[in-house]
């Protein structure tokens, strides 16, 4: 293949150029397209919908007759993509969300210039909404679907687009939608658990604790993070949740982790003893200390971000749960530079996507758009770039589950990463470790996969 993302084959010859091509896609001077001269402009709006879709009777057996072609485009072996993505949401901000994922795709399609791919944006906003924009997309002549974004809108399309032998690739992270013609193009927070407890533990880590948020990422990253620590022999001493109604309901859980209660009698008795001694040193040195002893764990997982993590971080040490003798571990919640500042978090490990590429995709898209795009906004741009690096295929094994599942996987600006058959998504993650003046990366994400995946 020569254009968009690359499969990661062949590694000696260009799996080091497979990583670096979309970065330098824009400039044209590795065989990419130059950008045109004017640069596509940010979407105010959904595109719009012409008119309700009606069911599509037998969809495996579409009629040519009715898809979509261009006239610019007439002549051609086009290669049709639908985005599904939820424009007509009631929510403000995911409408501004859908513009931005629509904007990251537009960048990869300019950049990358196959003049025989047609992106059909489609707006979705329910579960109504997605099935009828699906069955639009398919009478169309869509080869491919991106998106849609939420759960309930991946499983309202899935049994349309099965019907039809038209893969989806979804940007949800809900393991639970993945399957049967459903591939994610996601960052699953399960693959962040399991990076960060391998790298502890290869760091001679073998105890550990949790404290997570009462919501359902928080459930499901907690048991992800047991099984982890228990799939490698290691124990959980210790884990809690907290309420995230209010700072205020933090700190009970934080206690419990901390053993403060116990300790701080410990404190107590000691001081006490030493009193009785006439050991005035003695409890000197205990002049700013509010709980002694050793905790039962040497890493605890706080798999938070924002305000709450802000808001969190400080509770340990105020508690002594000191960050010095205990390390903090994060998921890809903590990939955020309002975080550097805070003290408690300093030497702590999170993993994420390597942020060399993603961050020249920042640049890229600001300097276009005028405006920095949303985390996720490089899924849809990488979707593109997928349908890009596939379209070099023959026609009648270019999106087909053997293709999408192949076991070497493909480089985008969010580092490698495969599908395995049962749709869920493999990627190559880093280790970082913040400090006051930015992360840095501690354990560079790898550049292929060393072994094929489990089934």
């Amino acid at each position: 293949m020569t254009n968009g993302l690359r499969t990661v084959s062949s590694l000696k010859k260009f799996l080091v150029l497979a990583l670096i091509l979309p970065l330098v896609a824009a400039c044209g001077s590795l065989g990419f397209g130059n950008k045109p001269a004017e640069a596509p402009r940010p979407v105010v709006q959904a595109p719009a919908t012409p008119t309700k879709p009606q069911p599509v009777t037998d969809p495996s057996k579409r009629d040519t007759s009715l898809f979509y072609t261009p006239k610019s485009m007439e002549g051609r072996n086009i290669i049709r993509v639908a985005l599904l993505l939820p424009f007509n949401s009631p929510r403000s901000e995911t409408r501004q969300l859908a513009a931005s994922l629509y904007n990251a795709a537009q960048l990869a399609l300019f950049e990358f210039n196959n003049p025989d791919i047609l992106l059909m944006p489609k707006a979705t906003g329910s579960e109504i909404a997605a099935r009828d924009a699906a069955s639009e997309a398919i009478r169309e002549g869509a080869d491919m679907i991106l998106g849609p974004l939420f759960a309930e809108e991946v499983r309202a399309i899935a049994p349309v687009a099965r019907a039809a032998h038209v893969p989806v690739v979804a940007f949800s992270s809900d393991s639970t939608v993945a399957g049967e013609g459903v591939y994610l193009l996601s960052f699953p927070p399960e693959a962040d658990v399991a990076r960060i407890v391998d790298f502890a533990v290869l760091n001679g880590m073998s105890k550990f604790a949790s404290l997570t948020p009462q919501d359902v990422y928080g459930a499901r990253v907690s048991a992800a993070f047991a099984k982890s620590v228990s799939d490698h022999g290691s124990k959980l001493t210790d884990s809690a949740s907290y309420p995230t109604t209010s700072i205020e309901a933090m700190n009970v859980p934080v206690q419990r982790v901390a053993h403060y209660a116990g300790r701080h009698a410990d404190l107590v008795n000691k001081k006490a003893q030493l009193a009785a001694a006439n050991d005035s040193a003695g409890l000197k040195a205990l002049d700013n200390v509010d709980a002694i002893g050793d905790l039962p764990f040497q890493a605890i997982f706080l798999p938070d971000g924002g305000e709450r993590l802000r808001a969190l971080a400080p509770l340990l040490p105020y508690y002594d749960i000191d960050p010095r003798k205990v390390k903090f571990l994060g998921t890809g919640l903590w990939d955020d530079k309002s975080l550097w500042a805070e003290p408690a978090l300093e030497g702590g490990w999170y993993t994420a996507p390597p942020p060399e590429a993603h961050e020249q995709f920042v640049q890229r898209y600001t300097g276009t758009y005028h405006s920095v795009p949303p985390r996720i906004a490089s899924l849809a741009y990488d979707g593109v770039s997928l349908a890009v690096a596939l379209s070099q295929q023959p026609a009648e094994t270019r999106f087909t589950p053997e293709t999408l599942t192949h076991t070497d996987g493909f480089a985008g600006v969010d580092g490698i990463f495969r599908f395995l058959p049962d749709g869920h998504t493999e990627r190559g993650l880093a280790v970082l470790e913040i400090h006051p003046t930015g992360a840095v990366i501690i354990d560079p994400a790898p550049v292929s996969f060393g072994v094929p995946a489990a089934y």
